[in-house]
């Protein structure tokens, strides 16, 4: 039996649940955990920028569009269930790792053998695989490129790159050139720097937002020998490298504005400001030992609830104040 409640869940947050309820659940429910399809809201949403600036140039297709949402979206949930392998097999998750504190690790918590995670990968990237051989014969040598480029990035991410300091540059370049400015190519047909620049605007908010993920757990990582990022760089040299990046979104803007690319409807986005003030007092401060009684519900989950938080509000702004400046410049 189909069960719609927990599709929501899972769209919106990563269930935690044992081997009872995970029994009763349809294949779709057990898919949108597997994957953590509620992180994918990223990869939507720089679908969803490339789409508007095809829009934008007055070069809009839906069925185009649909196919790189759904490509993107399930290459995004096909590393999400590589990473999980990858660490089940190098043991990172083993005896309560951080990953398995807020959310289900499947192999690890026992909801899923290999065999059947290696199926869900299999099938998932192979939907991703046949979106990108599809656009591959529509618009050829580059975005045979860009494929490549991607499943580069889903295979190898989890090892080595994350390994190296290397994800989070990943990170950056995947959803913002690669995701916006490879979807906007496909859509169109051409290559815009414009598109690309915006794309960092946005992709440097899921590059804090996996930031904060490794700030959390940096003495972990530290201890596993996964050099990420924030274990070569310190934690307080981390925490004040997501705060620029944010800072930097709202330059990156105003400067595209400034250009004339963007009207100043994209001025939207200062209404983030005042979570922005939030996110900047987290951050300011070392992760505490014991979480605040008000956010036990979210711990282990500090910097990076708070990354994400802040992510989902910015992104919305920009994505209604692009949707706007689309309807503006199209009449």
């Amino acid at each position: 039996m189909l069960n719609v409640a927990m599709w929501g869940k899972a769209l919106t947050a990563v269930p935690k649940i044992d081997r009872e309820i995970w029994a009763g659940l349809d294949i779709i429910s057990r898919w949108l955990i597997a994957t953590r399809f509620a992180v994918a809201v990223m990869t939507f949403t720089s679908a969803a920028f490339a789409g508007l600036l095809a829009a934008k140039a007055g070069h809009f297709d839906f069925g185009l569009w649909l196919l790189v949402t759904l490509g993107l979206c399930f290459s995004h949930a096909t590393n999400n269930l590589i990473n999980d392998l990858v660490d089940y097999w190098k043991g990172v998750d083993k005896d309560n790792y951080f990953r398995t504190q807020y959310g289900p690790q499947p192999v690890q918590s026992g909801l899923l053998s290999v065999p059947q995670m290696i199926a869900y990968t299999v099938c998932t990237g192979a939907l991703a695989l046949a979106a990108g051989i599809y656009l591959v014969a529509l618009r050829g040598e580059v975005a045979l490129l860009l494929l490549g480029l991607g499943a580069v990035f889903v295979l190898f991410y989890t090892f080595p790159l994350k390994y190296i300091g290397m994800g989070e540059p990943a990170v950056l370049l995947v959803w913002g050139p690669l995701m916006v400015g490879g979807g906007y190519f496909v859509i169109t047909g051409h290559w815009s720097n414009e598109a690309a620049l915006v794309s960092i605007a946005y992709a440097l908010a899921p590059t804090g937002v996996l930031f904060g993920k490794h700030i959390d757990k940096l003495d972990a990582d530290q201890q596993l020998g996964i050099r990420t990022l924030p274990v070569l760089l310190g934690e307080a040299t981390a925490r004040k490298c997501v705060l620029g990046m944010f800072v930097a979104q709202y330059v990156l803007i105003a400067w595209l504005i400034f250009t004339g690319f963007f009207s100043p409807l994209l001025a939207v986005v200062l209404l983030a400001v005042p979570s922005l003030k939030r996110v900047w007092e987290t951050y300011s401060q070392p992760r505490p030992a014991e979480p605040p009684e008000e956010f036990k519900g979210v711990w282990p989950l500090w910097f990076v609830a708070a990354s994400f938080w802040y992510t989902r509000r910015f992104g919305g702004l920009f994505l209604l104040g692009l949707i706007a400046d689309v309807i503006v410049s199209r009449i």
